[in-house]
C-alpha cells in the first residue's frame, strides 16, 4: 500500500484497525481529524473496521477476527471533538484523548548520526566487523550517537545470548568501542524460533509464548527469520513472560551493552486468533501496548517501530523499512507523509528509516537517491545510516557532512521542539498547514514539511529532478541557501535544486536559543 498524505487519499476496505505490519500500519490510532477542526476518536475497546475512499470513512464494530469472538458483547463507544480549526482541533484531541509524552528521547539520538550495520553488512557480522566499521566511521571524520549490533549476532534466534564463534568476549568489544567513542546498541525481537533450544522448551513450559484458540494453528508463527510454523511469539500480556525477557536483556547490559533497538511488536506477528491474557476487550492491541511499555523501561536510548495508545512514552518511534526506491510504495516519497502521520498520531518523536532505504531485492541505491534521502531527512528528528556516504564516493561524504552538520547546527531547536511536545502536545514536524489552517492549499501538501514553526522543508523527491515547485505560507521566510526573503502564501516555481542543494526556509523571526 502506498503511504499518501492527507490520509483520504488512501483506501480501505473492512480493514481491521490493529497495528500490523503490512500497509506501513504499525501505528494505527483510531483517530480521524478534519481540516473544519472536528475529530472522531474511537475507544481502544471496539473492534474496529474501516471502510474509506477520498468522500467517505465508514467505522463499523463487530466481534471478527483478529479482535476477541468468543461473545458477542461490546460497546460502540467513540468522541466527537469541535474545534475552530484542525490545529486547535489537534491539541483539544492531545489534551483529551492522545496523551503527551512525558518526557524526551535522548539528547544525543538526536544531535549525531546512529549508524547500523543491517543495510551494509546484512548476515553474517562478528566482533572483527562491527570493529572495523567503528573504525571507518570515525577515519571517515564522522560523529556518532552509538552503533547499532543489527541482525545475527544471537547463537540463535531468541536466545539473547552472543554467538560464541563470531563475538567471542562481547565485554572486550564494548570496551574498546567506548574508547573509540561509542555506545553499543543491540537490535531485539518478541520471537523465539523452535530449535532454539533450551529457550524455547523453557518459554513454552512456564506459559510465556502466544497461543491460538484455533488448535491446528497452536503456538506456531513465522517471521522473516524463521520458517512455516517454526517460530513463536512471546506473550508480553504474561506478567512473568515479562520479566523473564526483561532479565535476560539486563544481562546483555550488564555486559557492556547500552541499549537496544526493538524489532517487530505489532499484532500480525502473533498467531492468529491469540488465546492470551488480559481484557479480551483490549485484545489484539492490548500485546503491542504490552510489548512497547515493556521495551520503554530501558530508557531513552531505545527505539521501538510500533505503538497503541502509547504516545506518552518518552522514546523514538521508528519507521517501518523503507525500500530504495523513489515513489510512494514505500520508498522516498512516503518518508514525508509517514513523519506527518506519526506527529497527527501523537507520537513527535519520529526516527527515519535508513537513510538510501533498505537495499532489499534488486533495489540499487543510486548517488542521486542517496543525497536526496539524506537531504529530506536533515530536519526530521534524528538521522541514521548503515549504507555510507564512502560506499558511494567522495563527493557523497563531503555532501553528507554538510547536511549532518546542519542537522547538528539545529539540534538545539530540536530539542527544544520535543520539549514543547512534553509541555503542550505540539508536533515537532507539522504539516505545514500547522502555520495557517485555513489556508486550502497549505491542507493539501503532503511532500513538505515543518520543523517547529520556523523552519520549512521542501526537498526533491524525484529522480533526476533539478527544480521543484515550494508553496510558502503565511509568514516572511528566508532562503536557508540564497538569504533571499518572501512573504508566504504563495508558490514558488521551478526553485533551483541541483543534488547538492535542499529547498529549505526559515522565518525571518527565528533566533536560534542555545
Amino acid at each position: 500500500m502506498e503511504q499518501h498524505y492527507p490520509v483520504q487519499k488512501l483506501r480501505f476496505e473492512d480493514y481491521a484497525y490493529v497495528p500490523k505490519e503490512l500497509h506501513s500500519a504499525a501505528i494505527v490510532e483510531r483517530y480521524w481529524l478534519n481540516s473544519a477542526g472536528v475529530f472522531v476518536y474511537v475507544e481502544k475497546e471496539v473492534p474496529l473496521f474501516i471502510d474509506q475512499d477520498e468522500e467517505t470513512l465508514r467505522l463499523t464494530a463487530k466481534k471478527e477476527i483478529p479482535y476477541y469472538s468468543y461473545d458477542e458483547a461490546f460497546e460502540f463507544n467513540y468522541r466527537i471533538g469541535v474545534a475552530k480549526d484542525a490545529r486547535e482541533g489537534h491539541l483539544k484531541a492531545v489534551e483529551k484523548v492522545l496523551n503527551k509524552p512525558v518526557g524526551i528521547p535522548d539528547e544525543r539520538m538526536v544531535r549525531h548520526p546512529i549508524w547500523s550495520t543491517w543495510v551494509r553488512y546484512r548476515r553474517p557480522i562478528s566482533q572483527q566487523t562491527i570493529l572495523d566499521f567503528a573504525s571507518e566511521i570515525n577515519g571517515y571524520g564522522f560523529k556518532n550517537a552509538q552503533l547499532d549490533i543489527d541482525d545475527y549476532w544471537e547463537n540463535c534466534y531468541g536466545s539473547l545470548i552472543f554467538n560464541p564463534i563470531t563475538f567471542p568476549n562481547i565485554t572486550e568489544l564494548t570496551e574498546q568501542l567506548k574508547e573509540m567513542g561509542f555506545r553499543v546498541t543491540l537490535w531485539i525481537h518478541p520471537f523465539i524460533n523452535k530449535n532454539c533450544q533450551p529457550w524455547y522448551t523453557e518459554a513454552l513450559s512456564k506459559g510465556f509464548l502466544v497461543k491460538s484458540h484455533n488448535e491446528t494453528i497452536g503456538y506456531n508463527t513465522k517471521w522473516w527469520n524463521s520458517g512455516e510454523n517454526e517460530a513463536s511469539y512471546i506473550n508480553f500480556n504474561n506478567p512473568g513472560a515479562r520479566e523473564w525477557f526483561r532479565q535476560r536483556l539486563q544481562e546483555l547490559r550488564d555486559e557492556g551493552i547500552d541499549s537496544f533497538k526493538f524489532d517487530a511488536g505489532e499484532t500480525s506477528w502473533a498467531p492468529e486468533d491469540p488465546d492470551v491474557d488480559g481484557q479480551k476487550a483490549l485484545l489484539p492491541t492490548s500485546m503491542t501496548t504490552n510489548f512497547v511499555r515493556m521495551c520503554a523501561e530501558f530508557g531513552p536510548m531505545i527505539e521501538i517501530r510500533t505503538g497503541f495508545t502509547t504516545q506518552d512514552l518518552p522514546v523514538f518511534v521508528r519507521m517501518l523499512d523503507l525500500d530504495t526506491r523513489w515513489g510512494m510504495n514505500n520508498g522516498l516519497q512516503s518518508l514525508i507523509p509517514t513523519l506527518l502521520q506519526m506527529n497527527l498520531n501523537g507520537y513527535p518523536f519520529v526516527l527515519p528509516d535508513m537513510i538510501g532505504g533498505n537495499v532489499y531485492g534488486d533495489d540499487i541505491l543510486t548517488k542521486e537517491l542517496f543525497i536526496r534521502w539524506l537531504q529530506a531527512n536533515t530536519f526530521m528528528p534524528s538521522m541514521q545510516f548503515s549504507k555510507t556516504p564512502w560506499d558511494i564516493d567522495i563527493e557523497s561524504v563531503e555532501i553528507s557532512k554538510r547536511y549532518v552538520n546542519l542537522h547538528e547546527d539545529y539540534s538545539d531547536y530540536i530539542l527544544q521542539r520535543m520539549r514543547l511536545a512534553v509541555a503542550e502536545g505540539i508536533p515537532v514536524n507539522p504539516p505545514i498547514w500547522w502555520l495557517d489552517p485555513e489556508d486550502e492549499i497549505a491542507l493539501t501538501i503532503g511532500d513538505e514539511y515543518l520543523l517547529g514553526e520556523d523552519i520549512l522543508v521542501a526537498p526533491v523527491l524525484t529522480e533526476f529532478a533539478t527544480t521543484r515547485n515550494v508553496y510558502l505560507p503565511k509568514g516572511t521566510w528566508r532562503d536557508g541557501n540564497t538569504n533571499q526573503v518572501y512573504e508566504g502564501g504563495r508558490w514558488l516555481y521551478s526553485y533551483a535544486a541541483p543534488m547538492d542543494t535542499l529547498p529549505y526556509f526559515v522565518r525571518t523571526s527565528f533566533q536560534m536559543r542555545r
